[in-house]
């Protein structure tokens, strides 16, 4: 996961060709949890969620070969997103129309909260978190063990620099710049991938 990542244009036409097993693996790696963790928060079980991503992932496949990116008509993002909001509902609206087995009142009560709610700031806050995740495998081996230990847990973690640097045998002063070259290098990539598109 190393290599400089596609933009978000280039990988949309690289998935065109379904053959192309190192372009779908990287829009599955980036976009498959994001897709997931929506169907999460929106209330569904976890099977239910990885067979609804499975779902949108299909109608992306189907729709990749006549797909044209054109940014004046949107975001390919905001496209999944309403694929992605669209199948959730259908789901949950068959699921409430469905008899519900004695003492599921809680998942009732999900379902019944949920088909409404837009959603959108969840769907890019899922965005964003798979972004970063993406981003920190792709440049974690660029780093020595105790530079992004330092900065994942400052960062990512919250623990205080002091705490940091006796554990690590390092001055503050080693984990403020450990924590500073780390997040500057993660902006690089996250800019890299998001570069072409919006």
């Amino acid at each position: 996961m190393g290599d400089m990542p596609l933009t978000r244009a280039s990988l949309l036409i690289r998935i065109r060709d379904g053959r192309d097993r190192d372009a779908w693996l990287q829009f599955l790696q980036v976009y498959g949890p994001v897709v997931y963790g929506f169907a999460r928060k929106r209330g569904l079980q976890d099977a239910d969620a990885a067979d609804l991503m499975q779902d949108v992932m299909r109608s992306v496949s189907v729709a990749a070969q006549d797909l044209k990116y054109d940014p004046l008509k949107g975001t390919f993002r905001g496209w999944l997103f309403t694929i992605t909001r669209n199948k959730i509902f259908n789901f949950l609206s068959k699921q409430k129309n469905r008899v519900q087995p004695a003492g599921d009142s809680g998942a009732r009560e999900r379902l019944e909260n949920h088909p409404s709610a837009d959603g959108e700031d969840d769907w890019d806050q899922e965005y964003q978190r798979r972004v970063f995740s993406w981003a920190a495998d792709a440049v974690r081996s660029e780093f020595q063990a105790n530079t992004w230990h330092a900065f994942w847990q400052t960062a990512v973690e919250g623990r205080s620099p002091v705490e940091v640097g006796k554990n690590l045998k390092l001055s503050s002063g080693a984990i403020y710049v450990a924590k500073s070259r780390v997040l500057a290098r993660l902006r690089e990539k996250v800019k890299e991938f998001e570069e072409s598109a919006t």
